[in-house]
This record gives C-alpha cells, structure tokens and sequence, in this order.
C-alpha cells in the first residue's frame, strides 16, 4: 500500500538534490504545475482529481502520493475520489484496480493529516 506522507518523504531530499544540479528545469516545471493546477475553466480540485486519476495511469506512487495531498487540500470528497479512480479502472483495465484502491487509501490518509 502506498502511504503518502513516507513516500514524499523518500523523495525530499533527493529531489532537492537534483534541483542544485537542474534548478531552471526544476524551477520551470514547478511553475508549470502551479500553472497548470491553478483554478480555471476547471476547479483546482477538478485537476487534482485528473491529475490523480492520470498518477493511477501511470502507476507513479510519488505522483499519487502529490495528487492525493492536493485533492485533499482542495476538499475533494472520498465519493469524488472514488469516482475518479472508477474512471482510472475504466481506461486502465487490472492495473487500474490495483492502483486505484491505493490511491484511495492514500487520500483518505491525507485527509486525516490535514485535519491533524
């Protein structure tokens, strides 16, 4: 099972490692996300759930581990979550159904650290 919090964990300090190598790259996709993440057409909770639901696609436990904390700062519901991992199993077949429920688990985890 993916837990959130431990997975973006591993990956702090050796992102921040890269960054002194890359820091326009990384600062570039940085304002690439905010950009693309920011309210719009669609809600900021809106792309968080895709953005989510596409993290499923391509089984990346960092990217769901992100999306899970930013759909849960966006107060996304568990039904809305739900929905959207449906929609991952749709396209997805069996691998959406294994990353799916994790990915669920991992919301409902960030859920509980946010209310903390």
């Amino acid at each position: 099972m993916i837990h959130p919090n431990e997975v973006l964990g591993e990956l702090r300090q050796p992102a921040r490692d890269l960054r002194e190598h890359i820091p326009d790259v990384v600062g570039a996709y940085a304002a690439m996300q905010r950009a693309a993440l920011a309210d719009g057409a669609l809600s900021a909770k809106m792309k968080e759930l895709i953005a989510l639901a596409i993290a499923v696609t391509r089984e990346c436990d960092g990217c769901i581990a992100a999306h899970a904390k930013g759909a849960a700062r966006q107060n996304a519901t568990e039904e809305e979550v739900a929905e959207a991992m449906g929609v991952a199993i749709m396209l997805n077949g069996g691998p959406g159904t294994v990353w799916g429920p994790r990915a669920l688990v991992a919301f409902k985890e960030m859920v509980l650290a946010e209310q903390s």
